[in-house]
């Protein structure tokens, strides 16, 4: 039987840590916690289970999931967030993967995106292929500030699923936007990009459009209007910042 570790990075999340920990335990038997200071219980809940607790100031999604890497025992690792589970199907499929063939450094699967408790298949939201299961000792997380990718062409796909429960209520979703468009909005400033004042209204309007229309989300409903609208507003805020954070730096220099 495969043995895998587990990582997940954490902040505050007493209310997930326990099930997402009893998830990764099902198919781990080690798992590190990599938690950025969190103020609650998240650090002692996962102490207790038994895991790995790290604390280290955030780092950005990938550099963050990278600190734990050298403190798991296995090569291969398994890592979700906290608000994500193992599917029934995925718990299967993972002990029979071949992890000795040479020409698989990863493995995706897909995810089960709910919302309002509701498993939402349209809007972009399913299928929604991940890589989550990878070599460490062959290849590593991206560097970027939000949704990290695993860094190989050598991925294959599996059957299971991830199930993750992203948004309790409108205002965790309105959070979580305006914390990733200020991720996405540095991490473009970074690389020295300039738009026009028009970008933040074109881009914002073209994602309603790709989301609600074209990937079906009126076809869930009020959630899928809300699912789009959220990301729509998530596309233009990140190039309103982008602008103020260029405009900023001009004037500073100036």
């Amino acid at each position: 039987m495969n043995l895998y570790s587990g990582i997940v990075i954490t902040f505050n999340e007493e209310k997930n840590i326990r099930d997402c920990l009893v998830s990764l335990f099902r198919v781990c038997d080690d798992v590190v916690v990599i938690d950025s200071n969190s103020q609650d219980n998240t650090v002692e809940i996962a102490r207790g289970m038994g895991a790995t607790v790290l604390t280290q100031d955030f780092l950005g999604d990938g550099p963050q999931r990278s600190i734990g890497l050298p403190h798991c025992r296995h090569n291969w690792i398994v890592y979700i967030d906290a608000d994500e589970r193992l599917d029934e199907d995925l718990v299967a499929a993972l002990p029979t993967l071949d992890l000795n063939n040479d020409a698989i450094e990863a493995y995706e699967c897909r995810r089960k995106n709910h919302f309002n408790g509701r498993w939402i298949k349209v809007a972009g939201q399913y299928p929604d292929y991940i890589c989550r299961i990878f070599n460490k000792s062959k290849t590593d997380f991206s560097k970027l500030q939000i949704h990290a990718r695993i860094e190989t062409k050598k991925l294959k796909r599996i059957p299971g699923h991830i199930l993750h429960y992203s948004f309790d209520s409108l205002r965790d979703l309105i959070a979580r936007m305006n914390q990733y468009s200020d991720w996405q909005s540095q991490t473009l400033a970074e690389r020295g990009m300039q738009v026009s004042g028009f970008a933040p209204f074109f881009h914002g309007l073209s994602s309603f459009i790709k989301f609600y229309l074209i990937r079906r989300g009126f076809m869930a409903g009020l959630d899928g209007l809300t699912i789009s609208i959220g990301n729509a507003m998530g596309t233009y805020f990140k190039y309103a910042k982008l602008i103020e954070i260029n405009k900023r730096r001009a004037n500073k220099s100036a």
